[in-house]
């Protein structure tokens, strides 16, 4: 019986789409590798040690945080596009596409979701939250380099989410990939802010339609980076000149403070 039953098993998995195949099972290996190894909660419980210096030691736990989920995230999903799927990075939307649209659409969402940030920027949640690197708040030079990380973790992030699963998943499933990608996407905000998360699953469906739109990625790593370094923006200015109100008033005297 258990011959019979292990025979069915094997058929059921012979029988499924290869590439659809590939793609789940490794994103689910490649969260766990992420969640359990590349991740900042790994460098607290195993690294620290190595660090005595506490502003040096956060400095090198997001970095080490960004490198890893650059390998894990890009880096390997790039490997298995090359080397199992055998098929150009194109059609996983590293290309140019319609860069007419997305810039202009990329444009006009992050002007959109301005006034947005600016008003949500001044909630306890987003203050203790951004940027992740609290250095980043007091150091303008700290707070580049933070944010060309960030960059980098975006270049990944987007890829995984954007690019492989969901113009991988795309030829079998259609439209549905686009709220595929989008499940995973908005439970890896779990633990942030409750608007911020409550926003990824209409950001993860407009991302997602963005990129088929568009056949690129790019332009979702312009908005996303867009919208993550205004955030980090605002509450820094709002941290520095001890401003958090959401009028007029507090705009003129955050500029005020600054010059």
């Amino acid at each position: 019986m258990i011959k019979e039953e292990f025979n069915k098993f094997v058929k059921v998995f012979k029988g499924l789409d290869k590439q659809v195949l590939v793609i789940l099972v490794s994103i689910a290996f490649l969260q766990t590798i992420s969640w359990y190894i590349t991740s900042r909660r790994f460098f607290q419980n195993n690294l620290t040690q190595y660090f005595p210096d506490t502003e040096l030691r956060n400095i090198y736990e997001f970095a080490y945080w960004f490198i890893g989920d650059f390998i894990t995230y890009l880096l390997v999903p790039l490997l298995i596009i090359i080397f199992i799927f055998k098929k150009p990075l194109s059609q996983f939307g590293l290309q140019l596409g319609d860069y007419r649209f997305g810039l202009t659409l990329s444009i006009l969402f992050i002007a959109l979701m301005m006034p947005i940030v600016w008003i949500i920027s001044a909630s306890q949640d987003f203050i203790f939250q951004y940027p992740h690197l609290s250095l980043a708040r007091s150091d303008w030079k700290i707070f580049i380099v933070y944010e060309v990380g960030i960059l980098f973790y975006l270049l990944a992030w987007e890829f995984i989410w954007r690019g492989f699963t969901l113009f991988g998943l795309y030829e079998k499933f259609g439209g549905y990939a686009i709220l595929i990608q989008m499940i995973p996407f908005v439970m890896l905000h779990n633990g942030k802010p409750f608007a911020e998360t409550l926003g990824a699953i209409a950001g993860g469906i407009i991302l997602g339609y963005f990129a088929i739109r568009t056949k690129s990625i790019y332009y979702c790593i312009i908005t996303h980076m867009g919208v993550m370094f205004m955030i980090d923006l605002i509450v820094t200015l709002r941290f520095r000149t001890s401003e958090y109100g959401i009028g007029l008033s507090s705009i003129l005297n955050i500029i005020k403070e600054l010059f």
